[in-house]
């Protein structure tokens, strides 16, 4: 990488892509960005974050720079990596290229748990959950292996069609299958408990979370936006699980 191929705005805006997909609120990607560009003497960065895209200009009448985002995950591990890499770069005024250099480190970075690893907490997860919300024992093992499945499936479609309302409408359709197979061979003693468990690692908590830090930052488009997201994904799991519902009256 040449040194007049490494820009503040091309850095700027990687820091805010990795942010951004990894699943940040959208007023930590702007002062993140903003940080950044100030520690090279910028006086008047100007970054806007919306769930899909950045714009970026050094100054009120320069040029500005847009980033589409098109695939968002949550990784609170790069998020942090990120985070940390600013206050080094404010702190000790690291070169552009080596900022540059770490930030395609960051963002190649495959995520710190395993998939095997993540079925595995959501299995473990999701009989907790039963566990905590008034289910028994009995419920525990239906909801670990509903939710395994569950989650499973919802990985695997994910990956294959790439939409992840129809991926999660997927994967809750089969927690209900399973939790209702579960429970019409004996196994558990409440089909509620069993599902709520099960569809717990589906639920969008994070990007709840965020839509109202942002909204209470004054983030209003990106807040709302947030807000519908996680709603449409909260629908797909209840209509996954009301059509088995209405295939397996139970």
């Amino acid at each position: 990488m040449s040194k007049q191929s490494v820009t503040v705005e091309k850095i700027c805006l990687l820091a805010g892509k990795i942010m951004l997909a990894s699943g940040a609120e959208t007023y930590r990607v702007e002062d993140t960005m903003d940080r950044i560009a100030q520690s090279y003497g910028v006086e008047n960065p100007q970054s806007y974050a919306t769930l899909t895209g950045l714009h970026f200009s050094l100054d009120y009448t320069e040029s500005s720079y847009f980033l589409r985002i098109t695939k968002r995950a949550t990784d609170l591990h790069k998020i942090d990596d990120v985070n940390q890499l600013s206050r080094e770069i404010v702190a000790y005024q690291l070169p552009l290229e080596t900022a540059y250099h770490k930030l395609k480190t960051l963002e190649k970075n495959v995520p710190t748990f395993s998939l095997s690893f993540q079925v595995l907490a959501a299995t473990l997860v999701s009989g907790c959950f039963s566990l905590m919300f008034g289910g028994t024992w009995a419920d525990f093992l239906p909801a670990c292996l509903a939710g395994s499945i569950g989650y499973s499936t919802m990985i695997l479609f994910d990956k294959m069609i790439e939409i992840r309302f129809l991926a999660e409408f997927i994967g809750s359709s089969f927690i209900g299958l399973t939790a209702a197979i579960c429970f019409l061979l004996g196994f558990g003693g409440s089909l509620e408990m069993i599902i709520i468990g099960a569809v717990m690692p589906l639920v969008p908590g994070l990007p709840i979370t965020n839509a109202i830090r942002d909204l209470m930052a004054g983030h209003l488009v990106s807040g709302v936006s947030k807000g519908i997201e996680s709603l449409l994904t909260a629908v797909a799991i209840g209509a996954g699980i009301a059509m088995v519902y209405g295939f397996f009256p139970v």
